[in-house]
C-alpha cells in the first residue's frame, strides 16, 4: 500500500515481517468486540463513511412538486499510534536473530486493540460512535459483590434478552476485574467461570476494554463493526540509530439493535461514554 511509504523505511523484508507478526499476535490476543459483533471489511484506505439507508428531508424544496433528501452517512474515523524501532535491532533481525526487541511494537499493537475496543464497547461521542454500554444501558444489570451470585446475573441477562425476542446463541465480554474474579472463585468446588459457560452458547472472552461485563447475541445484524483499512504499519522517518513507524486503522461502529446486549455494571461504576 503505497500510502503507508514502507518501501522509504531502511527495513529490510525480513524484520517487516517480524514487525507485522508481532503486531499481530498482539492484536489478536487484545481484541475481544471482533469476536462478538459483525465485521464489515476491510472497505480500503479510501473508504471515508458509510451509508445508515437513511435519510433527512431537505427544506426548501430545489423545486416546487420535488420532494428533497439527503441521504445520512456515518464517516469512519482513523486512529494512528506511532512508535519507535532501534535500528540495531532491526539489523540483529538480518543476521538471524529469532528474539529481538519489539516491545515498541507490543505496545502500539496494545494501545490499537484497547482503542477499538473501548470505541465499540463504551462508544466515541467525538468519532459519533454509540457503544454497546452507552445504547444498552436501560437494559443493564448490576455485578454482585459475591461471585457466587454472578451465574444468576448472567442467567438474568440470558432471560432479558429471550424476553426481547433476541435469540441466541449468547457470548459474554469479560472486563479484567470480573475475569479474574471468576476464573478464581469457585462454587461447591467448581470454578464459577464454568458455571458461567453453562449458561451461554457462545463464547467466553477477556476484554481488557470492558469494565464490567456485557452478555449480548451472537445471532448477527445487532451490532457492526465497520473497518475501511484495517491495522496496517506505516513508515513516517528515521535516524542514524532508530526507525519511526506507526500503527495505523480507519473504523466505525453501528448499534443496530440495543435491546440484543445487557450490561453488567458495578454498583459503584457509572458508565460513561468515552471522551
Amino acid at each position: 500500500m503505497n500510502e503507508l511509504l514502507r518501501d522509504h523505511a531502511p527495513i529490510s523484508t525480513e524484520a517487516w515481517k517480524e514487525i507485522d507478526a508481532e503486531a499481530t499476535r498482539t492484536l489478536k490476543t487484545l481484541l475481544a468486540a471482533r469476536r462478538l459483533v459483525d465485521f464489515k471489511g476491510p472497505l480500503g484506505w479510501n473508504c471515508s463513511s458509510v451509508s445508515t439507508g437513511r435519510t433527512r428531508t431537505l427544506s426548501p424544496s430545489i423545486q416546487d412538486g420535488v420532494v428533497s433528501r439527503l441521504r445520512l452517512s456515518l464517516a469512519l474515523i482513523e486512529i494512528r499510534i506511532p512508535f519507535e524501532v532501534d535500528r540495531e535491532e532491526l539489523d540483529a533481525i538480518g543476521r538471524g536473530d529469532t528474539n529481538p526487541d519489539l516491545d515498541s511494537v507490543r505496545n502500539a499493537a496494545r494501545a490499537a486493540a484497547i482503542a477499538e475496543d473501548r470505541a465499540v464497547f463504551q462508544g466515541y461521542p467525538a468519532g459519533n460512535i454509540d457503544g454497546i454500554f452507552p445504547a444498552a444501558t436501560t437494559h443493564g444489570l448490576t455485578i454482585p459483590d459475591d461471585y457466587d451470585a454472578y451465574p444468576d446475573v448472567v442467567a438474568e441477562a440470558t432471560h432479558r434478552l429471550r424476553s426481547e425476542g433476541v435469540s441466541g446463541p449468547y457470548g459474554i465480554a469479560l472486563g479484567p476485574r470480573c475475569y479474574t474474579g471468576l476464573t478464581r472463585s469457585t462454587l461447591r468446588g467448581y470454578p464459577i467461570i464454568n458455571h458461567v459457560r453453562e449458561l451461554v452458547d457462545g463464547p467466553i472472552v477477556w476484554a481488557p476494554a470492558v469494565d464490567g461485563a456485557v452478555v449480548m447475541s451472537l445471532r448477527g445484524g445487532d451490532f457492526e463493526l465497520i473497518v475501511g483499512q484495517d491495522f496496517s504499519v506505516g513508515y513516517l522517518d528515521h535516524t542514524s540509530t532508530s526507525v519511526l513507524l506507526y500503527l495505523q486503522q480507519s473504523f466505525t461502529f453501528r448499534v443496530l439493535s440495543p435491546e440484543a446486549a445487557v450490561p453488567l455494571t458495578y454498583a459503584s461504576v457509572e458508565v460513561k461514554p468515552a471522551k
